[in-house]
């Protein structure tokens, strides 16, 4: 299976996150699954890369042109799609992904898991949406996406899958 993984290019500093990153790459990589991410070799990103290809596992990255400028890509990776922008580049990390997963991440990484909710409530894409809330990171969200269907903008039914 291919799993899609949104999460930071910055390490934030919890030391959880990396380790969770990491326990995650191994599990990717032993299992025979495939990791899909945005392509980045520095903070968490570059830790669920090298986690999951030090497992023995494969894994995409999808990096937009500009990233490739500023040489932000892994150069290790199974395979490097490069995109024009950033808009390809979710498209192509959503088509590629058969399950999502965002860990821990900043605004990138918000905007990309709401894209894929937005696919899931309105059954556009039939994937697991899992938003890892370790150690309370996305509480806030959880409680927001409850606050939608109290105030009837959304429904239990509409975030079926999230």
């Amino acid at each position: 299976m291919n799993i899609t993984v949104y999460l930071g290019s910055n390490e934030g500093n919890d030391p959880c996150l990396r380790e969770a990153v990491e326990e995650f790459g191994t599990w990717i990589g032993k299992s025979g699954n495939a990791l899909i991410y945005g392509g980045s070799k520095s903070g968490l990103m570059g830790a669920i890369a090298d986690s999951v290809l030090k497992a023995g596992g494969k894994v995409t990255g999808v990096e937009p042109e500009f990233f490739i400028e500023n040489e932000f890509q892994h150069d290790g990776l199974t395979k490097l799609i490069v995109t024009k922008d950033m808009t390809e580049r979710k498209n192509k990390m959503i088509e590629l992904g058969e399950a999502f997963i965002a860990f821990p991440g900043g605004t990138g990484t918000l905007e990309e898991i709401s894209e894929v909710m937005s696919k899931v409530s309105l059954k556009q894409l039939d994937a697991a949406c899992i938003i890892y809330n370790l150690n309370g990171y996305y509480d806030d969200l959880k409680a927001l996406l409850s606050h939608m269907i109290e105030k009837g903008l959304s429904s239990k039914e509409r975030q079926e899958g999230i």
